[in-house]
């Protein structure tokens, strides 16, 4: 019997892009108030389908009070990559863990991707056992196996950093890092695989955010505010590069997806001296990798009344950055201001100049903007986790961010919904009327699409 690759890897962003449409997405959803199970929700995600725009399946998790989150394919395109290859592993099994139990979920979608079934659940003293971490946030299938953060120890304190499972049993492996240098911090990683580098940025230990956001802590610059570099290979720490103390919460990270390229973007929550967000653009020159704002993005000026009690005082509206992404032929940058209830694209072409090329309104703290298909019908939360298609032409999000986080800055508690963007060829965003998806008392959080999505894969050829 000849093996061959899983159809849906592809060596080039290129090729990836000549993927077949997605007719699935995948969602996390967690109850707020702990007291039913989470669960992952399908949604049919076909225009053609009759059931297009509504959940025609998914599964409930086996216990209460998980908080789904983030969560990833147990392998992808970087399989295809020379020095650590796989290609007889295939992109079945959706690994999903809870950030608040610290217990991992292995679904296998095969056999009915309309209801994946669960096979195997991690517990999380086996992860803190052999990782010696707690958490888990971020999934990344790599070349040599699952790469997983951890946002923390089992105290609730640091050091959070990365571990592995597995490709085959998803076994955890252990603590990735042999050296960690000065990284106390943990939340996002990703890779430049041909340059042999990771890199990670900072949020907080579990003692700092599971609450909510600490103003004294906020106003103290003590939450992250560095990108770290490793030598992947290695797994040793090579360089911190510091944003500044006023550059708060540097949370996702988006690499350039073309392997011969060495820049991608990070976004920065908040800064203390205007309530901005703000995008950087890291890059590799002169022998170092460096640093620079490209993008900044104002608060919005507030009356009093109409904030929630956290940012009464500062009679305006932050964007609050909490998602970014970027299309698979690295030319359109997605930005989510969860705040003013806005989603941006850029053409980052360009990466160090980025130009605004579209912009919708939905939900936000103040605005409470409409989707086209109800008009009278005002939205709390706003874009947040986004996904990307393969071919760039649609982009998909949700409107939760986490839950302690979503109380304090939408303490009416948001009623959560997912979007959908059609892409204009030459740049411009606009909402499919067509497609708005309702949650039944759950908060939809991360969006995987059928077949991979545009922050799913790495690539080690060049288009």
């Amino acid at each position: 019997m000849l093996m061959r690759p899983d159809p849906t890897f592809y060596p080039s962003p290129k090729l990836a892009m000549q993927a077949p449409t997605e007719r699935l997405a995948f969602v996390s959803s967690f109850d707020p108030t702990g007291r039913r199970p989470d669960a992952l929700k399908v949604v049919d995600v076909d225009p053609r389908s009759a059931a297009y725009g509504t959940f025609v399946g998914g599964v409930d998790m086996p216990n209460t009070g998980d908080e789904l989150h983030h969560f990833g394919w147990n392998a992808c395109s970087s399989a295809l990559c020379p020095y650590a290859p796989h290609p007889h592993v295939e992109r079945r099994y959706l690994i999903v863990p809870g950030l608040r139990s610290s217990r991992i979920h292995v679904l296998d979608t095969k056999p009915d991707p309309r209801h994946p079934e669960i096979v195997k659940v991690i517990e999380p003293e086996e992860v803190a056992a052999r990782a010696g971490y707690t958490r888990p946030h971020t999934i990344h299938c790599g070349p040599d196996g699952i790469y997983v953060s951890g946002l923390g120890s089992p105290t609730g304190d640091g050091p959070g950093g990365v571990f592995m499972l597995d490709h085959f049993g998803f076994d955890v492996l252990g603590r990735w890092e042999v050296d960690r240098g000065p990284q106390y911090f943990a939340y996002d990683f990703w890779w430049h695989l041909g340059y042999d580098t990771m890199l990670t940025s900072e949020w907080g230990t579990p003692r700092m955010i599971e609450d909510g956001i600490q103003p004294e802590l906020l106003l103290g610059s003590q939450y992250g505010h560095h990108l770290h570099v490793w030598d992947l290979r290695r797994r040793t720490h090579t360089q911190a590069i510091d944003l500044g103390k006023q550059h708060q919460l540097v949370l996702e990270l988006r690499p350039s997806h073309d392997p011969t390229r060495t820049f991608g973007f990070v976004g920065v929550v908040v800064s203390l001296e205007d309530l901005s967000s703000s995008i950087w653009l890291w890059h590799h020159a002169g022998g170092k990798w460096e640093a620079r704002k490209v993008i900044s993005i104002p608060a919005e000026p507030a009356e009093e009344n109409d904030l929630p009690p956290l940012l009464k005082g500062f009679k305006a509206v932050p964007p609050l950055v909490t998602d970014i992404n970027l299309s698979l032929d690295d030319r359109y940058l997605y930005v989510s201001c969860w705040g003013t209830g806005e989603l941006q694209q850029y053409d980052v072409s360009d990466p160090f100049n980025p130009k605004l090329t579209g912009s919708v309104h939905i939900g936000g703290i103040v605005r409470r903007t409409p989707h086209p298909k109800a008009p009278g019908v005002a939205l709390n939360g706003g874009p947040q986790m986004v996904e990307v298609s393969r071919d760039g032409k649609r982009v998909y999000f949700t409107n939760s961010l986490y839950r302690a986080w979503d109380e304090q800055f939408y303490p009416e508690g948001i009623k959560s919904w997912m979007a959908k963007l059609d892409v204009a060829p030459e740049g411009g965003i606009g909402f499919d009327e067509r497609f708005f998806v309702e949650f039944d008392g759950l908060r939809g959080h991360q969006v995987r699409l059928e077949g991979g999505d545009a922050s799913s894969d790495s690539f080690c050829y060049p288009s």
